[in-house]
């Protein structure tokens, strides 16, 4: 399963750079070749990303990645479910944070408390 972060960042990182190679895809998503692989497989089967192979390219085995129509539309979704849930953590994390704000003012003597 394709979960939508690993969807978002490798949709992002072949728009970017349709050459990259999967050794490369994997140094920077953070997870091995055989997953990117299997990844790839997966995009591919939904029809949301084609490998063709360089023209010029003797040994033909290298492949540039293309989004297709129908990844593109894939890509803004998932870029808008993502954001969507970047936005939740980071109001969550707020809240978090002025909670120990909050929680450290109360746990702070003051000058007063000093003179007892």
């Amino acid at each position: 399963m394709l979960d939508d972060e690993t969807r978002f960042r490798l949709l992002k990182l072949l728009h970017a750079n349709p050459d990259i190679s999967q050794r490369d895809l994997a140094q920077e998503l953070g997870i091995s070749v055989g997953k990117v692989n299997y990844c790839m497989r997966a995009l591919m089967d939904r029809g949301w990303v084609k490998a063709r192979n360089f023209r010029d390219n003797p040994t033909k085995k290298t492949y540039a990645y293309l989004i297709t129509p129908k990844g593109m539309e894939e890509k803004a979704q998932v870029t808008l479910r993502f954001l969507k849930h970047k936005v939740a953590e980071y109001e969550a994390l707020q809240q978090e944070i002025q909670a120990l704000r909050d929680e450290v003012q109360t746990m702070t003597p003051t000058p007063e408390a000093g003179r007892e």
